[in-house]
């Protein structure tokens, strides 16, 4: 099921300000314009590695779906993992039949890379929250 991993995402405070940590001292130089995703409450943009990227998500506003990470952690910090997959449904239901508890309505939402995701509880990952992304070559089948 699992397949490989496309980013890990980075709770913080102020994009801009996490920027000059990925470019100005580790020598990033790719970076997406930042994008809006007022359904989860986050602008997002994604750090480009060779291998995979970083997603750095900002709130905007209070019911954003990191407001309560960002409280625990005013600084920000490692908020999740996302693995792709093939079959964002068939993933669901078979962690589910294993399980696993899928957050919110269980229902596959269309994330910042414009493909189908869930997240799985992070008590059923090992105290990590991982979300799933369907693979973008099969996200349209």
């Amino acid at each position: 099921m699992i397949g490989k991993l496309n980013h890990v995402g980075v709770a913080t405070p102020s994009i801009s300000e996490a920027l000059k940590v990925y470019q100005g001292m580790l020598g990033a130089t790719s970076v997406t314009e930042t994008l809006l995703l007022p359904e989860f409450g986050v602008a997002v943009c994604f750090v480009n590695l060779p291998n995979s990227q970083i997603e750095l998500l900002e709130p905007l506003g209070e019911g954003s779906v990191i407001s309560a990470f960002l409280e625990k952690n005013p600084r920000g910090g490692q908020h999740h993992v996302c693995f792709e997959v093939d079959d964002i449904l068939a993933a669901r239901d078979d962690l589910r039949a294993k399980g696993a508890e899928i957050l919110g309505s269980g229902e596959p939402r269309i994330g910042a890379h414009g493909v189908p995701v869930i997240f799985v509880h992070p008590k059923d990952m090992g105290g990590v929250l991982v979300e799933l992304m369907q693979t973008p070559s099969t996200a349209h089948k």
